[in-house]
Parts: C-alpha cells; sequence; structure tokens
C-alpha cells in the first residue's frame, strides 16, 4: 500500500508583474497538471495576442477583466499533485486596493511564495506582503527572485536583493525564510536545474515544495474541539460532530466542556469510517462522552488542565474588507470558530502604513486598511493567541445588515490596558495597587441554599412604559415566593451613585456602566437582580449584558407607544421635554434604540402590569431560574 501523500497548501505573492500567475502556470505545465482542453484554450489565446510561446499565466487569470489587463485581481485557486505531495495554490493579486483578498489567500496557508522581479527588486509591495504575511503567521516564506534571465542571470544583482530583504525582514516576524533565483518564462530551477545559474546549489522550487515539512507547524499539544453539531439519531446515542482545532484526543480521556465548566470522559471517537484510536488536529470526528453533560453548538471541548482564554474583550488586528469604514462603536456578528455572537468593536487603538510600517492614530478603518482594535461581545468567546493557534485565534466580522464580512481578524489576547475615558466608558475602570480576590462564598453556594439561580432581569423602554411599575411588582412576586431580590432603578441610582452624571450621550453610558458593575455584585451573591432603566443605547446594553454568563441576562423590552407614554407623563417630564425646558429627553429629542432581539418583550401599551409579570415569572420558571 503506498502512503497518503500530505498536502501543502501555498499562497503566492508580490508586486504587480512580478510573474506570480507565469510561475504557477510553469509549475502546473510542469508537472503534467493542466487538461488538454486548457491547454488548447490558452493556446488560441496566445496566438490571438501574436505570442510565439504558450502564455503560462491565463491558467490563473481566469477573470475576463484579468486577461484584459494582464494582472491578478481575484484569488485565483489550483490544486495540482507530484508522485511525493498534493498541493493547493493561492494566487493572489499583487495591487494594493486588493489587500483584502490577500488576507483571505493567505489565512489558511502552510507556506508562501513572494515574488521578487530582479529587474526592480524589492518594492513597496514586496514589504507590504511580507508584512501581512507576518501578521497572518504563515510559518514557511520563500522569495524567488524572477526574472533571472533580463538581468544575465547575475549572481550579485541576486545577492543584493537578498540582503535588501533580509534588512527589512528583520522587523517582523518571519519563521523560516529561504531564496531562490529562477526564470518563470523559461522553466529554468522551476522544477529542473539551470545551467544558467552555475552559482547556485540550492534546490529547484519544485524540490523545496516537496520537501518542506509542516507538520511541526500543527499545534498538537492544545487539545481545542468546537462543537458544530449534535448527533442523536436514536435515543441511544449522542455524538457532538466537528473538526479538531488543535491538538490530539483519545478514548479514555477527561475532558471539560465550555461554557458550563462540566467534566466527562472521552467514550469513544467515531467516523463514517468506523472508531478512531486517537484524533488529531484537522480531523472531523464525532465524539461521545461517558456522561450526560449538556453540550450543544458553540461549546468546546477541552482538557482540564489546558483550556483556552474564556473572555468577552479581544485585542485583535484586523484586515478591513467592507466598503463602509469601521467606526468604533459599530454593532457586527462575530464568527470564531462554530460561534456566531453579538460584538462591537469598542476602539480602534491605530492602524498601520503599510508602506512605511509606521502606527497611525486613527477612530476608524477604511477598506483594505489594517488595524489595531479592541472588541467586547455578548457572549463569551474561547480563544487562543493566533500565534499560538490559528484556528482558535482568528474570526471574522460580519455585517447584520447585508451579512457581508466587513473584516478578518486574528486575536493577540485581552486587552492589556485602556486609555481612561474608553475604560471609564466601556470596560470599567480598573484601580491602581488593587487586587480581585475570589469571593469566600461562591455564587454556586449561595444559589444552593437559596434553591434559585442568580440573574438579572433588564427592563429597558421609554420615560412612562411602566418599567418601574413592572419591576416592582416583579420584585415583590419573587420576594413572597422565598427568592432573594434587589431591585436598581434608574432614579434611584440618579439619586446617589450616579448623582454626578448629566444626560450627554457619554454620561449615560457611564450611567449604565455603573449599574451593570453594581448589578454584577448582587448578581455574584445570589440574588436575582431586577433593573429598571431606559438604558437607550443598545451597545450600552450589550456592554452590561457581557458581565454576565449566558442565560443569565434576561433583556425585557417594555415596548410602548411614546404617544401613550407622554398621555401617561406620570412625572411631568414630557410636558417639560416639550416645552424645551428639558435637553437630549429619551422620546423627544434624543433616539431610543429599541432592543433587536430580547428575551422577553412586554406591551405596556395593550397588557396590565398583572399580566407582564406574569409572563416574566412564567420566562424564569420555564428557564429553571426559579421553582414553579
Amino acid at each position: 500500500m503506498t502512503p497518503q501523500k500530505s498536502l501543502l497548501r501555498i499562497v503566492t505573492t508580490g508586486s504587480v508583474d512580478d510573474g506570480k500567475s507565469t510561475l504557477m502556470g510553469r509549475l502546473l505545465f510542469e508537472t503534467k497538471s493542466i487538461l488538454t482542453d486548457q491547454f488548447e484554450a490558452i493556446q488560441k489565446t496566445s496566438k490571438r495576442r501574436g505570442l510565439q510561446d504558450v502564455d503560462l499565466s491565463l491558467l490563473f487569470d481566469g477573470l475576463a477583466a484579468e486577461r484584459e489587463q494582464a494582472i491578478t485581481i481575484d484569488v485565483a485557486y489550483r490544486y495540482f499533485e507530484t508522485p511525493v505531495r498534493k498541493f493547493i495554490v493561492a494566487d493572489c493579486p499583487g495591487h494594493e486596493q486588493y489587500t483584502r483578498n490577500m488576507v483571505t489567500g493567505a489565512s489558511n496557508a502552510d507556506c508562501a511564495i513572494v515574488l521578487v522581479d530582479a529587474r526592480h527588486g524589492v518594492q513597496i509591495q514586496s514589504k507590504r506582503h511580507a508584512f501581512v504575511l507576518s501578521l497572518l503567521q504563515v510559518p514557511h516564506v520563500v522569495v524567488v527572485v524572477n526574472k533571472m534571465d533580463a538581468v544575465g542571470w547575475s549572481k550579485s544583482v541576486y545577492d543584493g536583493i537578498v540582503d535588501d530583504y533580509l534588512r527589512f525582514s528583520r522587523r517582523f516576524d518571519v519563521r523560516s525564510l529561504t531564496f531562490l533565483p529562477v526564470s518563470a518564462l523559461n522553466g529554468d530551477n522551476v522544477s529542473r536545474r539551470s545551467r544558467q545559474l552555475p552559482w547556485y546549489d540550492g534546490p529547484t522550487l519544485l524540490q523545496w515544495l516537496e520537501g518542506l515539512h509542516v507538520a511541526a507547524e500543527r499545534n498538537l499539544i492544545d487539545f481545542r474541539f468546537p462543537v458544530q453539531h449534535v448527533i442523536r439519531p436514536h435515543a441511544d446515542f449522542r455524538g457532538f460532530a466537528g473538526r479538531v482545532a488543535s491538538g490530539t484526543i483519545r478514548p479514555g480521556e477527561d475532558v471539560v466542556v465550555l461554557p458550563s465548566g462540566r467534566t466527562s470522559t472521552v467514550q469513544s471517537i467515531d467516523t463514517l469510517d468506523g472508531p478512531l484510536p486517537e484524533a488529531v488536529a484537522g480531523q472531523s470526528v464525532v465524539l461521545t462522552l461517558a456522561d450526560q453533560v449538556d453540550v450543544s453548538r458553540g461549546c468546546m471541548l477541552v482538557r482540564p488542565r489546558n483550556r483556552p482564554t474564556t473572555s468577552h474583550h479581544l485585542d485583535a488586528t484586523v484586515c478591513w474588507m467592507a466598503d463602509v469604514p469601521l467606526k468604533a462603536d459599530a454593532s457586527y456578528l462575530l464568527k470564531h470558530t462554530t460561534q456566531t455572537v453579538k460584538a462591537f468593536v469598542s476602539r480602534v487603538i491605530y492602524r498601520f502604513d503599510v508602506d512605511t510600517l509606521h502606527r497611525q492614530t486613527s477612530d476608524e478603518l477604511s477598506l483594505n486598511d489594517l488595524g489595531r482594535v479592541e472588541i467586547r461581545t455578548t457572549q463569551p468567546l474561547f480563544f487562543d493567541p493566533y500565534k499560538l493557534n490559528r484556528v482558535t485565534g482568528r474570526f471574522i466580522l460580519i455585517d447584520p445588515v447585508t451579512g457581508n464580512t466587513a473584516a478578518a481578524g486574528m486575536i493577540r489576547g485581552e486587552p492589556a490596558r485602556a486609555d481612561a475615558a474608553t475604560e471609564r466608558s466601556q470596560s470599567g475602570a480598573r484601580s491602581a495597587h488593587t487586587i480581585a480576590r475570589a469571593p469566600s462564598i461562591g455564587r454556586d453556594i449561595r444559589e444552593a441554599r437559596n434553591r434559585h439561580k442568580a440573574c438579572v432581569v433588564w427592563l429597558t423602554g421609554l420615560s412612562g412604559s411602566g418599567k418601574s411599575t413592572i419591576g416592582r411588582a416583579l420584585e415583590e412576586q419573587l420576594h413572597q415566593q422565598g427568592c432573594q431580590t434587589v431591585l436598581l432603578d434608574g432614579d434611584q441610582l440618579r439619586q446617589g451613585l450616579c448623582g454626578d452624571l448629566g444626560f450627554s450621550s457619554q454620561d449615560r453610558t457611564e450611567n449604565i456602566r455603573r449599574a451593570g458593575e453594581v448589578a454584577k455584585l448582587f448578581f455574584d451573591t445570589g440574588h436575582v437582580v431586577v433593573c429598571t432603566f431606559i438604558s437607550p443605547i443598545a451597545k450600552d446594553r450589550a456592554a452590561a449584558r457581557s458581565l454576565f454568563p449566558e442565560g443569565r441576562f434576561v433583556e425585557v423590552f417594555v415596548d410602548c407607544a411614546v404617544e401613550v407614554c407622554i398621555g401617561r407623563d406620570p412625572n411631568g417630564l414630557y410636558r417639560r421635554a416639550l416645552g424645551g425646558d428639558i435637553k437630549d429627553f429619551t422620546g423627544i429629542s434624543s433616539h431610543y434604540e429599541p432592543p433587536g432581539t430580547p428575551e422577553v418583550t412586554v406591551d405596556s401599551g395593550d397588557q396590565t402590569a398583572a399580566a407582564a409579570v406574569s409572563a416574566l415569572l412564567q420566562w424564569l420558571v420555564d428557564h429553571e431560574i426559579v421553582a414553579k
């Protein structure tokens, strides 16, 4: 039996007209990977253009616009193989305006071929591509100095280019760097040695590609298994399907389920071809566990003593891919492994000037920009730094309106620090010279004594919608049932803790930040926290939600038409706002952003407070927060 061939994923980059498509076309031709009809088609096109030889670049320039302009615009993927190995090639465009296409092509590459035209040497675009490859942590880079025939096969020209590239590449994180002189047009040193290069004693390009060892680059230490699907064909089988992102796992090994923290043991590893004694990174398998633990799509199985970072906060490098610029505080969907969660960019730290490699202060990113940002998510993510794990360390941002990919990101870790204003308004200030200590009595112990779970019921809506009335009645009912409760009301906090704040956008954000932190203190001590705040800004409510575990923050939209609220006007505030005495009043001169997908919606215009409370109690019972 012949051993299974390994697969190498290649990305090709370089400046315009450096010869990327010609080089890869030459590789396909010399490895006999071109179909007869394909070769005949490019033969006819070459003759029509008056060329004596076949233009092999046409194999990769698949778009009509590419063939007309003789440039690469989109990423072209091709497959070929030799007796030694299989290859997938992503031929990326060289133009600056197609940087996003290059990021897409290089995101899964095992190695990169960077072409440099021997006539022009190292160009700005060569540096730009080297920088992007270092950000994407492509483990192996080979710099192919092409068109050596155009410089008379000069060793001094080649050596000069090598020296230039080495000089600026020292600023990047490049693990493996190799240099090769070739002539893609004639095939010299591509798959066969060239007599024109007697001074070069290294491998040909194909030999280098065939001999490249990439298995060592896989992370076989940190076991990460994002669950993609729960398979339940019958009552006696419950398996969890997914692809092993990194590491290895065997039956009998202990695992922990994130985010719940429940532990179990792997019972079996199943595939369509039968059970396996071990699953390794890259394999798609079905795991079964010895215990009936709650696992669903988006959960992750890891080893108990080797866990990823779990956090709502990301420090990341992103490539912006949307035509509409990124601005701080914009909301997106973030897809990470098998999770898709709501997120917003809380801060643009800086953007890269990829020509000078300098960092520039900016509050937005435009199409093809690379920059560093901070992101907050409404649910916790389980991640590793991209440098350590390219699967659990990457994500994409999706425009929730269009569904288009807005950005590709590489996670650096959790934010280490932020400027004072952003830290205070978005993630809460952390005083210096203090140490956070775990509570002496854990929340689980308090919940067991209370006989109910802790949660936050957050009622949001216009002034006069009935939030406070419903919140007070709900707390009374819960108290009568023996629950540990606390009511946090907007007017109540404005009398004391938040008495120094006005009603500007920044002050409203700070008001809700403080309210969320107070709610968290009571939540950690096992209380059902009933919060009644107008909280008109969606991102502020999302920031409050991010403080609590999934399923423990209940957003209640108390929906009521502004005309009904004006008719009620319990404190005369609408009358004063309409008279111009109160500025920035929500519903009149300030906008209210209604929740998109609240857990509960109460129509207080038609529904009584008692009916609303009954519905909320039923929700808490159905979700096992309180007993029936």
